[in-house]
């Protein structure tokens, strides 16, 4: 998969808010997510974000 800024990702597990929808704000070894319910950002590793994600959907600023 192709993980590009502006992305966002829905994982396999909730964050404690409820939603399981993060925008991708920094894309490297680490991933930098912002979740989309609360705002709540995180690094996380990227084999992590990889095994967890269910799907991607593209943003316009990201297919540019």
């Amino acid at each position: 998969m192709e993980y590009k800024i502006g992305d966002v990702v829905r994982l396999k597990k909730k964050h404690p808010c409820g939603s399981f929808e993060w925008e991708i704000l920094r894309v490297g070894a680490d991933f930098r997510l912002k979740c989309l319910g609360c705002g709540h950002q995180i690094m996380i590793a990227r084999k992590l974000v990889e095994k967890n994600t269910k799907e991607i959907k593209k943003t316009k600023r990201s297919e540019e």
